[in-house]
């Protein structure tokens, strides 16, 4: 998904295949070819009830400094199937780019859960919104 406004192109994009992804956002500031190395960027997300974060993994990879990630709510019930679990609001601070110096990016583990069987050729569907991109430069 790629949306774009007058400060800032934003991409979102599902990467691997099956119950075990990576949601990868990047935003690109249209700073007129300045540097925006003073600026900070959140990407909010909200996850629909097929896909959530698992905040076990996510508390792992703070602690290794590999991403920067508030979910609310904080308690995620993991086990849940899609049609028992709710929403989950993500915040997901970005890091620059270090090969673009407007461009900044941020990769989350996401994961499927298990949909209410279905006949043999229908296919579960899980919508992933466009975040919404907070931007402070200051």
């Amino acid at each position: 998904v790629q949306a774009a406004c007058q400060d800032a192109i934003v991409t979102q994009e599902l990467l691997k295949e099956g119950f075990h992804r990576d949601l990868l956002v990047k935003v690109e500031l249209s700073r007129a070819g300045k540097d925006a190395g003073g600026c900070a960027v959140a990407a909010r997300t909200r996850l629909p009830p097929g896909i959530y974060v698992d905040p076990y993994e996510l508390a792992s990879l703070q602690q290794h400094n590999v991403t920067k990630a508030v979910l609310i709510p904080d308690v995620i019930d993991v086990e849940a199937p899609e049609y028992l679990a709710t929403d989950v609001l993500v915040l997901l601070y970005l890091e620059p780019d270090p090969w673009c110096s407007h461009c900044f990016r941020a990769g989350l583990p996401v994961h499927g859960r298990y949909h209410r069987p279905a006949e043999e050729n229908e296919e579960a569907l899980v919508v992933l919104k466009s975040p919404e991109v907070l931007v402070c430069c200051c």
